[in-house]
């Protein structure tokens, strides 16, 4: 989910982890990625949510510039009509499951909130009311200055007791979350079965969420985000003082049916090694004007084997911290900045030999009829990384069945000069990734994306 808007800040959704783990040095906490159907046969408004979101995100970016392991199951949100992957966590005592959209585009991670005491109907939702071990923070906690505070923020009067941190992320967009920074327990299963409890999580607490980045239909199916992105506040950073600064996840093909189960795995190379498959490996850039994201740098493209003359321009990020191509799982489609898009679409446009399908609706530029194809041959796009490696996901990562009988090129192009490209989490699947701070590397592969052992 790339990043969210927070006043002046990135469009990023957050979440503070301080944990207590037990002495488990060979196990590893494993939490399953949720994609559950497939997308339904026209695509969903979700889809283009997102767009709406990597947009924004690129307009927070311009206004800027003014040995222990956890595996998690990972699910899709589809069968709620949305493009996103969801972990499950439990929250407070007695635990509350959430599910969450995993995104390593953002730090940290709120969930929605609600007041009720007892007799609480809906189940979309924390109950803090309900857990002996929810605590807002105070706002004179050093914690509470890691959040951005609300417009209208009064200053911290320390004689107060309950003078709680209040916090206020606004999107791009216009959406808007409010509530409490606050910590609570939170429970996972490990790898053992035995379950692992993290004593003091640092999250926001929002009772007041509006507007399409938090309450669209991307957001559909979920009740907060999971931060994984590489700054030092989010989920990712913060389990890794104990688990080792890496994780790694497989995002599952949503056609498979019956759909399977992917994982989130933190920590672990001796659980994910070279024994068990081999990763290709890209560097992992840095732009300290948006540290949080995961930068990779593209040295060329491809389609069927034959090099496009894109400039190398096209992919770099500059000195004022624009452009570049960021891996973000928590947005669905992939976008490229306009000089490449349209070289790429001119290109399959050309080698395509099937009838166009023209439906402005549908949302993509370049659409083909294949009610009459059994099986369309279609190009195969492949991307040669910083470093040499080739990641070449084949053509069903990008081309969607947009309708009935009609394929799409799921791509979508960036206009903004300061806008960076954006590999989404259709042409990631069927991969595993693993990305290690410590190295500073982006490894991949085809295997090891199918099981949960």
């Amino acid at each position: 989910m790339a990043v969210i808007s927070i006043s002046s800040c990135l469009l990023i959704f957050f979440f503070l982890v301080a944990a207590t783990l037990p002495d488990l040095p060979s196990a590893y906490l494993k939490l399953p990625l949720l994609r559950k159907n497939p997308y339904p046969p026209a695509p969903s408004e979700a889809l283009f949510a997102d767009s709406r979101r990597v947009s924004a995100l690129y307009s927070a970016l311009h206004q800027r510039h003014r040995h222990f392991h956890a595996k998690l199951p990972i699910t899709s949100a589809a069968s709620f009509g949305s493009g996103q992957y969801l972990v499950s966590v439990h929250l407070g005592t007695p635990p509350q499951r959430l599910l969450l959209v995993t995104d390593t585009g953002s730090d940290l991670t709120w969930v929605t909130c609600s007041a009720c005491r007892q007799n609480c109907s809906s189940r979309a939702t924390f109950f803090p009311r309900q857990s002996t071990t929810f605590s807002p923070y105070h706002c004179f906690d050093s914690s509470c200055k890691l959040v951005p505070h609300p417009r209208e923020h009064v200053p911290c009067n320390h004689s107060r007791l309950h003078s709680t941190c209040r916090y206020e992320y606004s999107y791009s967009d216009g959406s808007v979350s409010r509530g409490f920074y606050s910590h609570e327990t939170t429970t996972f299963n490990s790898s053992s079965g035995k379950l692992v409890q993290f004593q003091y999580l640092s999250f926001g607490c929002g009772f007041n969420n509006s507007g399409p980045s938090v309450s669209g239909p991307s957001f559909n199916g979920a009740n907060g985000v999971m931060g994984l992105g590489r700054g030092p506040i989010s989920f990712f950073s913060q389990l890794g003082r104990q688990f080792g600064h890496k994780f790694s996840y497989c995002l599952m093909d949503y056609t498979l049916s019956p759909p399977s189960t992917s994982y989130l795995l933190i920590g672990g190379s001796k659980y994910r090694g070279a024994k068990r498959y081999k990763l290709s490996f890209t560097p992992l850039l840095s732009n300290p004007l948006s540290p949080t994201f995961y930068y990779i740098g593209i040295d060329s493209v491809f389609v069927n084997n034959v090099k496009l003359h894109i400039s190398p321009s096209v992919w770099a990020i500059d000195e004022l911290g624009n452009g570049g191509t960021v891996v973000d799982s928590g947005t669905t489609l992939t976008f490229l900045k306009e000089p490449a898009y349209r070289i790429i679409l001119a290109t399959v446009d050309r080698l395509v030999k099937l009838p166009k399908s023209v439906e402005p609706s549908l949302g993509f530029d370049l659409c083909f009829n294949v009610s009459n194809e059994l099986r369309p041959s279609l190009p195969r796009l492949s991307f040669k990384l910083g470093g040499g490696s080739l990641f070449a996901p084949p053509p069903r990562n990008y081309f969607i069945d947009a309708a009935d009988g009609v394929k799409c090129l799921a791509l979508q192009p960036v206009k903004p000069s300061s806008g960076f490209s954006v590999i989404g989490n259709l042409m990631q699947q069927g991969y595993t990734f693993e990305f290690d701070k410590d190295r500073m590397r982006l490894g991949y592969s085809r295997h090891g994306c199918a099981g949960p052992s």
